[in-house]
């Protein structure tokens, strides 16, 4: 039966933290209690306001087809908030709306790179980057985040990996599934490597740029010369605990964002009518329910790293931003695959091996610390115990 299916799907991946949630899923069916720390997900209701502008929305009509660019009133603020948060001069014509913020991710793979070019993407890193490179017959060529580098690159690496052949390369601070975060100097080095080049672009993803614990976010976007170059993907989901929404955004150049508006006609139509008035409420409303997430993450954040260094066999370095940990377990005796369906079957915890990023994931689990701190601490508990008795 595998005939029947085109070439192209045999090099297209998967999330591996969905595959986790259904076992753990029909687990808890079974009647097992779960701790969940496999899913990438605000545990927080997306807040008040947005959904009111949501249902408010519903009334007046914004039912129906909108530009498949984004509607007017997004477009703009999504400009606006770049503009500043960013300090660059962003125009409405240069961002693209779509649901969720993958679209923009394949949209733009899709529309640049051709089989056979090269992309350097983070590893270990999220898996969709490998996925859609493989997908359009390009080349990935890893770029090895290392734990004693704080899970930033090593920059003289990355010069020496930018070649002729290269025609975009991957960014994302802060880091899923590390929680590094890369600095300025790190950038710089990007950029000052295709300060020449008019043929390589920069997909940026930014989607937790607001998840950050200490210092301040830095976009490649915003040094000299860059903006031109730069794809900046953020979106909603993260920030203001809109998983289920999806709603999500591109700032590109102009020219750019006609192509990729090409292909939501092709596939979308368009995003959501009222989802995108929300998405505007979310931008220019209170900032305080999202302020306070990253507040409550931050405590988190304390009491798992703590709680697993505590353990034996296991140490985890403390991340920077977003919401995820990701520890090294090769003291356990067991590899990342082999912990991670250990602890899900025999200690009722799901979280996700290294693997499931890449190659150099290897060694390591991915814990998400998107859950309350009561479930954080009975998961340390359950792991610690597990660990003793094997």
């Amino acid at each position: 039966m595998d005939s029947l299916y085109a070439k192209r799907m045999e090099a297209l991946g998967t999330e591996t933290a969905f595959e986790v949630l259904a076992k753990a899923k029909a687990l808890e069916k079974q009647g097992k209690d779960i701790v969940h720390l496999e899913i990438g997900e605000p545990d927080f209701d997306t807040p008040t306001n947005i959904k009111e502008a949501a249902v408010q929305a519903l009334h007046a009509g914004y039912t129906h087809y909108v530009p498949a660019a984004g509607i007017p009133e997004l477009r703009e603020a999504i400009s606006q908030h770049i503009s500043k948060t960013r300090n660059i001069d962003v125009n409405p014509e240069e961002v693209v709306v779509t649901p969720g913020a993958k679209p923009i991710m394949f949209f733009s793979i899709l529309a640049l790179v051709n089989p056979g070019e090269e992309v350097l993407n983070p590893n270990p890193g999220f898996p969709i980057y490998e996925s859609v490179i493989n997908f359009v017959g390009a080349k990935q060529v890893p770029i090895p985040l290392k734990e004693e580098k704080n899970f930033r690159f090593d920059q003289e690496y990355v010069k020496a990996k930018i070649t002729n052949k290269t025609k975009m390369i991957v960014l994302n601070s802060p880091q899923n599934p590390t929680g590094g975060v890369l600095t300025k100097e790190d950038l710089k080095v990007v950029a000052d490597c295709i300060a020449d080049r008019d043929d390589v672009f920069v997909i940026s993803d930014e989607v937790y740029s607001k998840i950050l614990y200490e210092g301040r976010h830095e976009s490649v976007a915003s040094l000299p010369g860059m903006k031109e170059k730069t794809i900046l993907l953020d979106g909603f989901s993260k920030t203001y605990a809109m998983t289920g929404w999806r709603l999500g955004y591109g700032v590109m150049q102009k020219d750019l964002a006609q192509k990729i508006t090409q292909l939501m006609v092709n596939s979308n139509s368009c995003t959501c009518a009222f989802v995108q008035m929300a998405g505007v409420e979310a931008l220019r409303g209170p900032q305080d329910k999202a302020e306070t997430m990253v507040a409550e993450f931050k405590r988190r954040r304390e009491v798992i790293v703590s709680g697993l260094n505590d353990i034996k066999g296991i140490t985890c370095n403390k991340p920077r931003g977003a919401f995820y940990v990701f520890p090294n377990i090769t003291g356990t005796g067991m590899n990342c695959n082999e912990l991670s369906d250990y602890l899900l079957n025999n200690a009722g915890v799901a979280v996700l091996p290294g693997t499931s990023f890449g190659q150099y994931g290897k060694g390591y689990l991915r814990l998400s610390f998107a859950n309350s701190i009561g479930n954080i601490r009975k998961a340390l508990d359950r792991i610690s115990e597990a660990l003793e008795n094997i």
